[in-house]
């Protein structure tokens, strides 16, 4: 089943609680009225009893995307585009992705425990963590304008998932610069210095494929609707790992 229809169905694997599990109680609770009102079905939303990690890593991601739009004042199209976009919301799904977006954004908490918490979920995966920043980058440069306040967001958000500084320029590169462009490193795409060996550049590329292949992110929380960041990551490795073969003339 699509993370969509867990999401719509109350489909869920497993009970939990925290703030995401919060957000969740208060947008059903939400629907539920708005159903005994007369206003629809929309009482199955995120209805009944737990959470998978993808349904977890979903309802996060929308989460800190609505606390992002709140960082530079306002919400734009092209964002709320990039976010359909990213994740492939169709049309039966919107009013649930758009409940638990304007729950989170009216929300008068911070974003840090819902970043702590999926953090805490994925178990500190980094190469998953950093699809999502990756994700909240794509959206906070979908407009041309990448916000002082929107850069001071998402580094708090990478600092909570164990990033740093030149980590979030890194993911940066991968996620919005062209990695193939004459003025990116493809050394920072591989995470390598740009002395390191044949061999060392052989092995940090193939390391990179490995942990980021689409299959074992989904396994290890990704949801498959996420494909199009997953997907982008891989094609900046192999771009970066081609422009250093030919500068080596590696084989």
């Amino acid at each position: 089943m699509s993370i969509w229809g867990k999401i719509i169905g109350g489909t869920l694997g497993f009970a939990f609680g925290g703030p995401l599990g919060a957000l969740i109680g208060a947008v059903a609770g939400h629907m539920v009225d708005r159903s005994k009102r007369g206003g629809g079905d929309d009482a199955t939303l995120l209805g009944r009893g737990g959470m998978d990690l993808q349904v977890a890593f979903t309802v996060a991601f929308i989460a800190l995307a609505a606390k992002l739009a709140k960082a530079d004042g306002q919400v734009t199209r092209d964002e709320i585009a990039t976010l359909k976009r990213i994740f492939n919301i169709p049309e039966h799904a919107a009013g649930e992705v758009g409940a638990i977006f304007n729950e989170a954004k009216r929300d008068a908490g911070g974003f840090e425990p819902y970043a702590e918490q999926i953090a805490a979920l994925l178990g500190h995966d980094r190469s998953v963590l950093e699809g999502l920043v990756g994700a909240l980058l794509m959206i906070a440069h979908a407009d041309g304008v990448y916000h002082p306040a929107e850069r001071a967001y998402i580094g708090e958000v990478a600092h909570i998932f164990g990033f740093g500084p030149a980590d979030v320029r890194r993911i940066e590169r991968t996620f919005v610069v062209d990695g193939a462009s004459a003025d990116s490193n493809p050394y920072e795409i591989l995470g390598i210095d740009a002395g390191a060996d044949d061999r060392e550049v052989r092995t940090a590329y193939r390391r990179l494929l490995q942990e980021n292949h689409p299959d074992k992110l989904m396994a290890q929380g990704l949801p498959e609707e996420f494909v199009e960041v997953a997907n982008r990551k891989m094609a900046e490795i192999n771009a970066a790992y081609d422009r250093i073969k030919k500068e080596r003339n590696l084989s």
